[in-house]
């Protein structure tokens, strides 16, 4: 079975995705810094400019993988959560957090989040949105736990609006994947999920309209490397 054809329904994408990510944990890091030319923790970084969040903040770093962004907001004061579906990204999270750091990891779905409604100022997810297996319901769970005025944010890679863009950043990120996958973990299809995923994604416009759409009262997004990529940031 082809990899689209594998990722095409709800069980389907929520089984590969699961599958995936434990078996790539250990090298994740790596691969976002390859994939993002090494430009991952400064659009990082400007997702928390764009948050400010002031000291004592509560946030929940959802598809928090091995912490960056967890992190980030904890050093600036706020009090953390970073929660994972996959159990060896929350392992490695934790050991990448210095002792007395106000963040917690625990193993959990974005889709069923274990907390009360309003629980949380801030909610972010970094390469999130895209790999969920119900896009709607996963902005459901973001909205209900973020407090009146909280903020939502994401960084994702996008999907270009322009067919020749599209064309050729698919083939290129198909191109590496393939080669990396080989190389670390000798399966090509393991990083050609990317590419297979963004084919699938609505693109940055329709991700911002879904989340008016679902309650939010206002949503936009910044194009990051020439809209290849994009952060969403939006207000309950």
């Amino acid at each position: 079975m082809q990899l689209r054809d594998r990722i095409a329904t709800y069980d389907g994408k929520r089984r590969y995705v699961r599958g995936l990510f434990a078996t790539i944990a250990d090298r994740y890091d790596l691969i976002t810094v390859v994939l993002s030319y090494g430009q991952d923790r400064r659009w990082k970084k400007r997702l928390l400019d764009l948050a400010a969040p002031p000291a004592g903040a509560s946030v929940l770093d959802l598809a928090t993988g091995t912490g960056d962004i967890a992190l980030a907001f904890a050093s600036r004061g706020a009090r953390v959560v970073g929660l994972d579906v996959t159990r060896r990204m929350i392992e490695l999270a934790k050991l990448k957090t210095p002792a007395g750091t106000p963040a917690t990891f625990l193993v959990g779905d974005m889709l069923a989040l274990p907390f009360a409604n309003g629980s949380f100022d801030i909610v972010t997810t970094g390469y999130g949105l895209r790999n969920v297996p119900d896009l709607a319901r996963a902005v459901d769970e973001i909205l209900r736990v973020l407090k009146p005025g909280g903020q939502a944010l994401s960084l994702d890679f996008n999907r270009p609006a322009n067919a020749f863009v599209r064309t050729v950043y698919l083939w290129y990120l198909t191109a590496v994947g393939g080669a990396l996958g080989w190389l670390l973990h000798r399966d090509p299809d393991t990083y050609r999920y990317i590419p297979a995923s963004i084919r699938q994604y609505p693109g940055a416009g329709l991700v911002g309209r879904l989340m008016q759409d679902r309650g939010f009262t206002r949503a936009r997004y910044d194009p990051v490397l020439g809209g290849l990529m994009a952060i969403h940031h939006a207000v309950k």
